[in-house]
């Protein structure tokens, strides 16, 4: 009965509210209170919390900054003060900057926009510090790194130089722009990129030490690349373009066409002859050029001036003609001769044979000088190879015209000496007129082995013609003919048999040699050097000596002091003979004899 009571009671609960609800007791606080649904009122304190937190989260979000981000926030100017700018960044307060960091900015105002970093969220006065400065770096980076990343071009303001380029400033930092990526061509003014406003592009940048790298030149590059591939692609022999002079060098000079370079050798500047470009040509002049030559690739352009004028001996008169006389500089020495400009672009070789009527040859350098004022004569003109031969001696007479009347045989005179050689010295007798001394006929007593032995170049030599060839233009002339020969006298005096006192000089091979005046030396065989008593005369030893062996024609002398006394001997035998046979009627003794003998044998011994 009491399960059927409970199971029935719900049905009265819920049908309750259709009746009229009987008159509630009053209750105390303490029943409330322990009556009360704890966990309901909960529930719905919780839901209404987290409703409003929501939403005053989302508020704080959409109009405060968090100060504690270090992100670059963007602020408005609200107020400007002699010293700081008030700017409002939706924070709990607003924020002071220094008006220093907007010197850049004299024009700041009221309601601009500014970037800025939290510095300092509360100073020593609870100040909220802001930084325009670190933003500005902050931000920078970012696009300096995207410039990079990219490629893009930036603008920067070119502060100052440095040590081997310049200080631009991009977006508030300080790049570097070396001096080689200024411009494609050379600089040779830095002073006028400064406080100029560029474009660039950063190639290169290092996190680690904070720099950057900055180029010019790499954006000219880029319009060249595209301005080469056009031009390249229309270059043609013979074809006239407008250039600039980029490089000057001792060969050439190098043209700047828009990108392409060309060289123009020295040899196709002028028609004319120069020394250096420098000459006719300057940096950074602009000219027409025409293309002589390139390569397979065109990445060698051999350019032309010359080439857009006539050429000069096409514009030769008629008057340069052979037999003519002109007058011109000396261009170019060379050894074989030197060239001389008549006319501007027009040369004539004088050979080293046609300076000077003297057969002798020098160098063109012992007759002229480059720069030298000279007459000639035209010797020949060959317009199609554009080939002159000149001559100065011909403007002087030929000394070889009179020259058996000047210089005939047997007569002496004095002349230069010019030229050794082995055989013999040619001397210059006057300009034109040389002759050979033979070797054999510049001594008549010493034997010379070479010239240098008895003269130098320069020195002054009497001689005598010898021998005269006209024809052959040969002149031999002799240097002892203009002495008498010692020899003659020495004939005389030292004639086979003479006898003559003297030392001995030297031992040589073979025998000795003795020096009887400047002119004669003597030899004497070892065979010779006998002494009387059976040994050999020493060096320095002075004995008599006999004269055994004359030659004027070899100059040879030979003596023997041997034969003194073996002369005396065969005197000796003589008279003993003389004397046996004398007494040829008288009977002969055997001492007479044995003396006889003896005499014979010593004779053979010595002999």
């Amino acid at each position: 009965m009491a399960e059927a009571k409970k199971t029935e009671a719900p049905q009265e609960v819920e049908e309750a509210p259709k009746k009229k609800a009987p008159k509630t007791p009053e209750t105390t606080p303490q029943e409330f209170l322990a009556n009360f649904n704890w966990h309901h009122y909960e529930e719905g304190i919780d839901v209404v919390e987290d409703k409003q937190l929501n939403e005053f989260e989302t508020l704080v979000k959409e109009n405060f900054v968090d100060t504690a981000d270090e992100d670059v926030i963007e602020g408005e100017v609200v107020y400007l003060t002699d010293r700081e700018a008030i700017i409002d960044i939706n924070a709990k307060s607003e924020g002071v900057i220094s008006l220093n960091e907007f010197r850049y900015n004299p024009d700041l105002k009221v309601g601009d926009k500014v970037e800025v970093i939290v510095d300092t969220r509360e100073d020593r006065t609870g100040q909220l510090v802001l930084s325009h400065r670190k933003a500005r770096v902050i931000k920078a980076w970012d696009r300096v790194n995207h410039a990079h990343d990219n490629g893009e071009i930036v603008n920067g303001f070119v502060k100052c130089r440095t040590k081997g380029g310049m200080i631009v400033d991009v977006f508030g930092i300080e790049a570097f722009l070396p001096g080689s990526q200024i411009d494609v061509k050379p600089i040779r003014d830095y002073d006028q990129y400064v406080n100029k406003t560029m474009e660039f592009k950063v190639v290169k940048i290092n996190h680690e030490f904070k720099n950057v790298v900055v180029s010019h030149k790499a954006l000219i590059e880029a319009d060249i690349e595209e301005q080469k591939k056009e031009i390249i692609g229309q270059l043609e022999k013979g074809q006239v373009l407008e250039g600039t002079v980029k490089n000057i060098t001792s060969y050439g000079v190098f043209i700047d066409l828009g990108g392409v370079d060309g060289l123009i050798h020295i040899t196709d500047l002028s028609w004319s002859r120069i020394n250096h470009p420098s000459e006719i040509l300057e940096l950074d002049q602009q000219l027409n050029v025409v293309i002589l030559d390139f390569d397979d690739n065109k990445s060698r352009i051999q350019l032309g001036l010359k080439q857009l004028s006539e050429h000069p001996w096409d514009a030769l008169g008629d008057n340069i003609k052979e037999g003519e006389k002109v007058k011109g500089k000396v261009v170019v020495i060379a050894d074989y001769g030197a060239f001389v400009e008549i006319e501007d672009g027009v040369e004539g070789l004088v050979h080293v044979s046609e300076m000077s009527w003297s057969t002798h040859l020098r160098s063109a350098q012992d007759f002229v000088n480059v720069g030298d004022e000279v007459e000639a004569e035209i010797l020949s003109v060959d317009r199609e190879t554009r080939k002159m031969s000149l001559g100065i001696k011909q403007l002087s007479p030929d000394p070889w015209t009179d020259i058996t009347s000047k210089y005939p045989v047997g007569s002496k005179h004095t002349g230069t000496v010019r030229n050794f050689t082995n055989f013999g010295v040619f001397v210059e007798l006057e300009e034109g007129i040389d002759g050979l001394v033979y070797i054999s006929d510049l001594s008549w007593t010493k034997k010379v082995k070479h010239p240098s032995e008895m003269m130098t170049i320069g020195d002054s030599l009497e001689v005598i013609v010898l021998e005269l060839n006209v024809e052959g233009r040969k002149l031999s002339l002799g240097h002892k003919q203009t002495k008498d020969n010692p020899w003659d006298k020495y004939q005389d005096e030292f004639a086979v048999d003479t006898v003559h006192k003297a030392a001995i000089t030297e031992i040589v091979d073979k025998g000795a040699t003795i020096q009887f005046n400047e002119d004669i030396v003597a030899f004497v065989p070892q065979r010779h050097m006998d002494k009387e008593d059976g040994s050999k005369l020493s060096k320095g030893e002075e004995v008599e000596f006999k004269v055994i062996e004359f030659s004027k024609d070899f100059k040879r002398v030979v003596v023997s002091h041997t034969a003194i006394f073996r002369e005396q001997e065969r005197s000796n035998m003589k008279k003993a003979a003389k004397k046996v046979a004398a007494s040829n009627n008288d009977k002969t003794t055997l001492g007479d004899l044995d003396a006889l003998a003896d005499l014979k044998k010593k004779m053979k011994d010595n002999e």
